[in-house]
C-alpha cells in the first residue's frame, strides 16, 4: 500500500496520507514530508538522532498541524533528516512519540517545505481507513 500520493496544487506542495489507524497516518503523514523532500546519498556518517515528541493541542486538526510542523522545526534546527517514526500515544488531543533520523549531509535535498498549513486540510475515516489532504509551503 503507498501511503501518500502528491496532488496537484497551483503553488504549493499538496498531499494526500493513509493509514490503517490513526497512529498510521500520522507516522506515515511524518515520513512523507521527508521522502518527498530528501533522498539518502552516500551515508557519511551512521550515528542516528532520536527526539521525543509531545504535543498538545484544541483538536485534531491542530494536532495533526502542530505535529506535522514540529517534525519540520526539530528537522531544520538540528539539520536531520527523519527516517523513522514511532507513535507512543494518540488520541484527538495529545500525541507522544519518538522520531530517529540521520544528519541531513547524508541526503540530497529536493525540496524545502517551510510549513503545514490549515489551507484545505482534511483528516477523515473511509472505509476503517484514515486519510489526511495537507497543503505544506514550499
Amino acid at each position: 500500500m503507498k501511503t501518500f500520493e502528491i496532488l496537484e496544487h497551483t503553488a504549493d506542495l499538496k498531499v494526500r496520507v493513509r493509514g490503517n489507524g490513526l497512529d498510521d497516518l500520522f507516522k506515515n503523514a511524518g515520513l512523507a514530508i521527508f521522502q518527498i523532500s530528501a533522498e539518502r546519498q552516500i551515508t557519511k556518517d551512521k550515528k542516528k538522532h532520536k527526539f521525543s515528541i509531545s504535543q498538545n493541542a484544541q483538536n485534531l486538526e491542530e494536532l495533526f498541524v502542530n505535529w506535522l510542523n514540529e517534525l519540520l522545526s526539530l528537522s531544520a534546527a538540528k539539520e536531520v533528516i527523519f527516517e523513522d517514526i514511532k507513535i507512543n500515544k494518540l488520541n484527538e488531543k495529545e500525541l507522544e512519540a519518538a522520531a530517529a533520523g540521520s544528519d541531513i549531509i547524508n541526503f540530497k535535498v529536493n525540496t524545502e517545505i517551510k510549513a503545514a498549513t490549515y489551507h484545505e486540510l482534511k483528516i477523515e475515516k473511509i472505509d476503517y481507513r484514515w486519510q489526511a489532504e495537507v497543503i505544506f509551503d514550499v
